[in-house]
């Protein structure tokens, strides 16, 4: 890795190319604008689901990507798109449907951005060791099981089309629902190619082509109504929401700095092995910029971001790692957000879509931590392990509250602290007689 604040961008046209390394203008466009189409889907997706408008969440995505650029310092490639971390400890605070107040969910953001670029700011002077102690495998597979356990109900009952006026739902979202599932789950296996890579794009859009068939066509329920679509403006700034805060909100958003630095950690070190490149120092900067970030998208009403998986993947495929491309990536976002018509579109999606999206999705979350577990020889036979996985499940699952110095933490927080402290609780008892992992 070359020295220098900037990478010193030699310019390749074919093999791997490397984070320093940049593609010809042209191809770099066309990459960028497959980074852009690789994180749609999830970005989009998550404000919705919490009751966010999608332009700001999208405008943000790109700004988001630039800042993280700078701090890294051009070397880190990345993009920062709308974390499902968040989406539980939200619609807990800010509820859902019309009344849901999306302002109160968005000083629990800001305060999350906060602890994690604290944090950032700890890893940067001291080093990123302690953290990697603090919450190792089985604890971070642990609590992201739980986020989606407690997304569950939630899938369910979009999925179902429950409302206050339909408080038992119907067969006809139930079906546009599972078809939807059906949809995504046949892109992941049996589409070619790059395809493969945007199971939740393709068949999200399949289930809005089937709704659409059965219901402006066929007639067979509430028909999808494109009058807003027709009326929005092509170019025009989004509508921005102040926050507002509560120790409530704070205490119950808060704890979600843990996943992202988590999820940051594990974007990092899959960088390094498939670019052979050591990544480590850069965790600090990788931290802070992504709480950056996060504060800055909630300020302006935006969802807290993190870093993208599903980009990590064309990148696997591509073997282009160069950063620039997603600097392409981040304008071309820019320009999205900045489109009324393209958030009136997004809108359009009908809501036994989104239960469909909603039950891969949160699924996909909790599968998580089964990927992260067997990845890291995390073994069930020790006791230890064991207990903190069943107790943060539970925890996470079943809500619990609990009331700590006059602050209210409930599921995802228990889970997250219920996690870290009872399996150094433990490790203190057993580490004697138990095998370290």
């Amino acid at each position: 890795m070359k020295n220098g604040f900037w990478p010193r961008w030699t310019l390749k046209t074919e093999g791997t190319i490397m984070p320093d390394e940049r593609l010809p203008m042209g191809q770099t466009l066309v990459v960028g604008l497959q980074h852009v189409v690789a994180m749609f889907g999830s970005t989009v997706l998550a404000p919705i689901l919490m009751g966010f408008n999608p332009n700001v969440a999208i405008l943000f995505s790109g700004i988001a990507t630039l800042l993280f650029f700078a701090v890294v310092r051009g070397r880190v490639p990345s993009y920062l798109g709308s974390s499902f971390a968040f989406i539980g400890p939200v619609l807990t605070t800010a509820g859902t449907g019309p009344d849901a107040n999306i302002a109160l969910a968005l000083g629990g953001i800001i305060a999350a951005g906060v602890v994690y670029a604290l944090i950032g700011v700890i890893v940067q002077v001291v080093g990123h060791r302690w953290v990697e102690r603090v919450m190792p495998p089985v604890v971070t597979g642990a609590i992201v099981a739980a986020i989606g356990l407690v997304l569950a109900p939630i899938a369910i009952s979009t999925a179902s089309g429950i409302s206050p006026t339909t408080p038992d739902g119907d067969n006809f979202s139930r079906w546009v629902a599972l078809v939807t599932v059906l949809a995504i789950g046949a892109t992941a296996v049996y589409a070619p190619g790059s395809l493969r890579r945007l199971p939740i794009l393709i068949g999200g859009a399949f289930g809005y082509f089937f709704y659409y068939v059965l219901t402006n066509i066929g007639g067979l329920g509430p028909a999808i109504d494109f009058t807003k679509v027709a009326e929005a403006s092509w170019f025009g700034a989004p509508v921005f929401t102040a926050p507002v805060f509560s120790w409530r909100a704070v205490t119950l958003i808060a704890p979600v700095a843990i996943i992202l630095v988590a999820e940051n950690l594990g974007h990092i070190k899959a960088i390094g092995a498939m670019t052979g490149r050591n990544y480590d120092s850069y965790l600090g900067r990788a931290f802070i910029g992504d709480g950056i970030a996060t504060i800055l998208s909630g300020a302006c009403g935006g969802t807290g971001v993190t870093t993208y998986a599903e980009n990590m993947g064309v990148m696997a495929v591509t073997r282009i790692y160069s950063t620039l491309i997603f600097v392409v990536a981040a304008v071309l976002a820019l320009i999205l957000g900045f489109s009324p018509k393209f958030g009136a579109v997004i809108l359009t999606i009908p809501t036994p879509v989104l239960g469909g999206l909603s039950v891969v999705v949160f699924g996909l979350i909790a599968a998580t931590a089964g990927r992260i577990w067997v990845e890291n020889n995390v073994s069930f036979s020790n006791p230890r392990n064991l207990i903190t996985v069943a107790v943060t499940l539970i925890l996470g699952a079943g809500n619990f509250k609990l009331s700590v110095f006059g602050f209210t933490l409930e599921g995802i927080g228990t889970a997250t602290f219920g996690a870290i402290i009872l399996y150094h609780f433990l490790r203190g008892f057993s580490e004697k007689k138990q095998p370290a992992f």
